[in-house]
C-alpha cells in the first residue's frame, strides 16, 4: 500500500466523542496521488453514519462493528462513489444518501438545506453550489462543532509527496499554507456562482466550526474559521463590499427623504 503520510491507514482513529477519521489509501488523479479521508459519526440512536467511505478491508470491519451497525453510507459529490459498493454488499440494510450530481443507484437523495430526519439536530447539511463543475454536501456535528468538506477546499502537506509534485500543487495553491479550491473549480465560476457559493459559505461560517475534517489533506483543529474565510476571502470580500455599498445607498436615500 503506497504510504500518504497519514499512517496508519484503514483503521478507526478516534476525533472526538462519537467521531473517528479513516485516512484512506491514495488515489491517482492526474498522475498525482490524493490520500483520500472518511468521517465516521455514531448519532445518538447508535448507528454509525459514514461519509465519503474509504477502501475496506477485513480489519477496518473488524473495527466498526463493535461501534455500532453502520447504517448511512454517504456519497458527498459525485467523485466520492469509488468504494460505496464494498460497503453496501457488508451492510446490505444501510441506507445510501448521494448529493445531486453522484450517480449511485438506489440512492436517496441528499437534501439541499436542511438535516435528514435520521440525524437532522445532531448534523447541520447544505448541498454548496460550488459552480458548474462541483456540487457538495457539507457536514457539520454539532456536538464536536466539526465542518465536514470533501473537494470543497484542499489542503496537502507537500512534505508528504514526492518533489517533482509539489511545485503542481503550491501552483495550484491546495497546500496546507493556502487550503483552497482546485483551480479547475475556481476558474470555472461565473458571477452569478460566486453569489450562490458566497451564499453556501456564510451557512458553513454561521454554524461556528472549531474543527476542519478535509476529504485530501490535513485537517485543522481550532482553526476552521480562519482556513474557510482565507479560502473564500474574495468572494466573501465582495459580497461584504456589496452590502456595505447598499447600506450606504439605503442611508443617503433615507437622509435625502428626511431633508
Amino acid at each position: 500500500m503506497t504510504a500518504t503520510g497519514y499512517e496508519p491507514l484503514c483503521t478507526l482513529k478516534p476525533v472526538a466523542d462519537g467521531l473517528w477519521l479513516i485516512d484512506g489509501p491514495p488515489v491517482l488523479h492526474r498522475r498525482i496521488p490524493y490520500p483520500t479521508r472518511a468521517t465516521v459519526v455514531r448519532l445518538a440512536s447508535g448507528d454509525l453514519w459514514v461519509h465519503s467511505p474509504t477502501a475496506l478491508g477485513d480489519s477496518l470491519r473488524r473495527e466498526l462493528e463493535p461501534e455500532g451497525p453502520v447504517a448511512h453510507l454517504v456519497a458527498p459529490n459525485a467523485a466520492h462513489v469509488t468504494h460505496l459498493p464494498a460497503w453496501r454488499a457488508a451492510w446490505p440494510d444501510a441506507r445510501v444518501w448521494a448529493a445531486p450530481e453522484a450517480d449511485v443507484d438506489g440512492a436517496e437523495a441528499l437534501r439541499p438545506d436542511g438535516a435528514e430526519p435520521a440525524w437532522d439536530g445532531q448534523l447541520d447539511q447544505i448541498v454548496v453550489r460550488a459552480g458548474p463543475k462541483l456540487s457538495e454536501a457539507a457536514f457539520f456535528h454539532r456536538p464536536s462543532r466539526t465542518l465536514i468538506l470533501t473537494d470543497l477546499i484542499e489542503a496537502h502537506e507537500t512534505r508528504h509527496h514526492k518533489p517533482w509534485v509539489r511545485p503542481l500543487i503550491w501552483f495550484a495553491g491546495t497546500d496546507d499554507n493556502a487550503a483552497h479550491m482546485r483551480p479547475r473549480y475556481r476558474w470555472s465560476l461565473r458571477a452569478a456562482d460566486k453569489a450562490r457559493l458566497a451564499d453556501d459559505i456564510e451557512v458553513l461560517l454561521g454554524w461556528g466550526p472549531r474543527r476542519l475534517i478535509l476529504g485530501h489533506g490535513r485537517s485543522y483543529d481550532g482553526d476552521a474559521r480562519r482556513v474557510l474565510e482565507y479560502a473564500f476571502r474574495k468572494i466573501l470580500n465582495a459580497r461584504r463590499w456589496e452590502r456595505a455599498y447598499d447600506d450606504h445607498r439605503r442611508k443617503a436615500g433615507e437622509e435625502e427623504g428626511a431633508g
